[in-house]
């Protein structure tokens, strides 16, 4: 099976940017990554087994990317999740406070998370694309939950 760049970008593009983004936290770096992304999928011409075959395949190689662009010198030296948040239309205040938890998270847990709640991901299907063991992925899921929610509940507490 293989789709059209045309067709691949419309269907993926934003599941592939919001996968990069979770990674680099920065919205140009997550541009660049979703556009290396693409470049690579026109350019590799191979062909997939399935529609999920293809969208796993492009989301293992934007977090791949992401990666390498959170490692460059560059990327180190800058930060800039938090102007992106501010341009982004939340439907409630909580959703807003999640995602900045979320965002806060280290790296492995707020991929897994990502894929899991925002890409509707199995453990399985988690672990295939990130090359984990199933194990892993359901311990930093489980570890991830547990920061979020103490996160969560020391802003709440805060609030009192």
């Amino acid at each position: 099976m293989r789709l059209t760049a045309e067709e691949a970008y419309r269907r993926y593009a934003d599941r592939v940017f919001a996968a990069a983004f979770s990674v680099c936290r920065d919205r140009a770096a997550a541009d660049d990554v979703t556009q290396d992304t693409f470049v690579k999928y026109i350019t590799q011409g191979r062909d997939y087994d399935s529609q999920e075959h293809l969208r796993a395949w492009l989301l293992r190689v934007a977090v791949n990317r992401a990666r390498d662009v959170n490692r460059s010198f560059w990327r180190r030296s800058t930060v800039g999740w938090e102007e992106y948040m501010d341009a982004l239309p939340f439907a409630e205040p909580e959703d807003r406070e999640l995602f900045g938890a979320v965002m806060a998270l280290p790296e492995r847990y707020r991929t897994v998370i990502h894929l899991f709640y925002y890409e509707d991901y199995s453990v399985s299907e988690i672990a295939e694309v990130l090359r984990r063991s199933e194990g892993t992925v359901k311990s930093q899921l489980s570890r991830g939950r547990k920061l979020l929610k103490n996160m969560l509940a020391e802003d709440w507490n805060d609030d009192e």
